[in-house]
């Protein structure tokens, strides 16, 4: 009897302990937003500055423009189609259509060892009948064949090397991330565009986002945005690949919003090239949740790293008219929206969470 009665009274401090937590918020139902100030500026608890703002036409962030940044402006400027360069490695066809003997027709079946063409070595030369070795490297097809004409003028009488390019292994850039043929690729005698090297590796995949491409050219990176170059009446079509060049294509997973709070889907919703909206994101959620969200405080949390100010702005959902506002709230990168729940919602989780307690003090009762 002494035991039961010792239990029953750790049983009552129990009880009385876990209702004094309910009163003091120990006992916490889920994410809350706290004591926000109902607009302006404030220092949390953690140090970090907010300004809370009442979503309103007044205090709308403007539509981001797409900007072109300098170092990229800069590149497309001096970017221009060249003339191809033979380059070490490309396989050479040179044909003397009156000495064969020399430098005779591709044949498979030619026993002549330049059949196959002439490799441009490492240093840049082709070893040529006759005249020995020729700097090939640097030098466009027409200026090569000059080179080459005048060279044989010395020993044959009717000298007209016919040259070409039969293969193409000098030139290439890197591309890969979300591509559907990440590789490795030549760039022949015609100039390659960024949208022909993404166009070369099968097009972006249904996760890569076009509008964050790195490029890195000779130990420096540039951050493109396809839609930024078009928005600023730029087109990928006039920033052509160098030899060397390294492509990268980011995951649209680098360029989302997500969400929290009592939504009908709680999962990161990506930024697409056309953009999106706060609407939008609640769509995409497939709305708030009809039992449980405080639709009168809709909330976004977006970080700005460069003024070291994080602004929540906040939106009542419960009023249609405020459904303009939230279409043309533009959403950025890493933004966050919130939904609280109902006081109700809040207090039935602080019940669901005694309830567990009550039971083990019933099963305590019992012994």
């Amino acid at each position: 009897m002494h035991q039961t009665t010792k239990l029953l009274c750790t049983a009552c401090i129990l009880v009385s302990s876990t209702l004094y937590g309910c009163a003091t918020t120990t006992i916490n139902p889920g994410l809350n937003t706290g004591k926000l100030p109902p607009t302006g500026t404030f220092v949390a608890e953690n140090g970090l500055q907010f300004n809370v703002r009442p979503l309103s036409l007044a205090t709308l962030p403007p539509k981001k423009v797409a900007r072109i940044d300098n170092s990229v402006a800069q590149l497309l400027k001096t970017s221009n189609p060249v003339n191809y360069s033979i380059a070490e490695g490309d396989i050479l066809s040179i044909i003397l259509t009156s000495y064969p003997d020399i430098a005779p027709i591709n044949n498979a079946n030619n026993t002549n060892p330049y059949a196959s063409g002439f490799p441009v070595d490492q240093q840049g030369y082709i070893q040529f009948p006759l005249i020995g070795r020729i700097k090939a490297s640097g030098l466009s097809v027409p200026q090569f064949t000059a080179n080459l004409r005048s060279r044989l003028q010395r020993y044959l009488k009717y000298p007209d090397p016919q040259v070409k390019v039969v293969n193409y292994r000098g030139n290439k850039f890197f591309i890969d991330g979300e591509v559907k043929q990440p590789g490795e690729f030549v760039i022949a005698d015609t100039p390659v565009s960024l949208y022909g090297a993404i166009s070369m590796a099968g097009g972006a995949t249904d996760i890569g986002d076009s509008n964050s491409i790195v490029l890195n050219r000779n130990g420096r990176s540039y951050n493109i945005g396809l839609q930024d170059l078009r928005e600023a009446g730029v087109s990928a079509n006039q920033l052509y690949v160098q030899d060397g060049d390294a492509i990268h294509i980011n995951s649209q997973s680098r360029n989302q919003v997500y969400v929290l709070g009592e939504l009908g889907q709680v999962e990161p919703v990506p930024i697409l090239e056309q953009g999106l909206s706060l609407a939008q994101v609640l769509g995409q959620s497939k709305g708030l949740d009809a039992s449980t969200a405080d639709a009168t405080k809709v909330y976004v949390v977006r970080d700005n790293p460069s003024t070291h100010l994080t602004d929540i702005y906040y939106v009542d959902m419960q009023t249609i008219t405020n459904f303009s506002l939230a279409n043309r709230f533009q959403m950025q990168s890493n933004d966050i929206v919130y939904v609280d729940p109902t006081g109700l919602a809040r207090w039935n989780r602080v019940i669901s969470a005694l309830l567990p307690s009550t039971s083990a003090i019933r099963s305590i009762s019992g012994l």
